[in-house]
């Protein structure tokens, strides 16, 4: 299973409008396939423009370690060297902290990954778990 452009524009809008709920900072959102590479991606007004690298690289680290930002978070704490060497790996694209979401079908397959920014992390998670919700998907913070 893929994650199709209805769906990802699907889960970007609920994602905006659940940070309008929380009357969260301006937030972008960026959704990827499988595969890493962007499905669709919106910046709300207001949102600094460099959020997209940021977003991209929330959701770019979970799908490519099959592991959510938070996870990569603790993985940073634990073994600074390691995430700093998959950071090379990867050309410095990873950033391992919640707000990246690894994005899983019915059967528990990585389908894809949300990258949301512009709050605090763990905001950022919560507005991507609602679109991801609201799809009928899993999300893995």
């Amino acid at each position: 299973m893929t994650i199709s452009l209805r769906r990802a524009r699907t889960i970007i809008r609920k994602a905006l409008e659940k940070g309008r709920e929380m009357e969260l900072k301006p937030l972008s959102v960026v959704v990827l396939d499988a595969g890493g590479h962007v499905q669709a991606f919106e910046r709300e007004d207001g949102a600094a423009p460099g959020r997209f690298a940021i977003a991209h690289g929330k959701a770019y680290g979970a799908v490519m370690l099959g592991m959510a930002g938070s996870a990569q978070m603790a993985r940073a704490e634990q073994q600074a060297y390691f995430m700093a060497a998959v950071n090379g790996v990867y050309g410095g694209q990873v950033v391992p902290v919640p707000g990246g979401v690894l994005l899983r079908d019915k059967k528990g397959g990585v389908i894809g990954a949300v990258g949301v920014t512009g709050d605090t992390s763990d905001n950022d998670a919560i507005a991507a778990m609602a679109g991801i919700e609201a799809v009928g998907l899993t999300g893995e913070v």
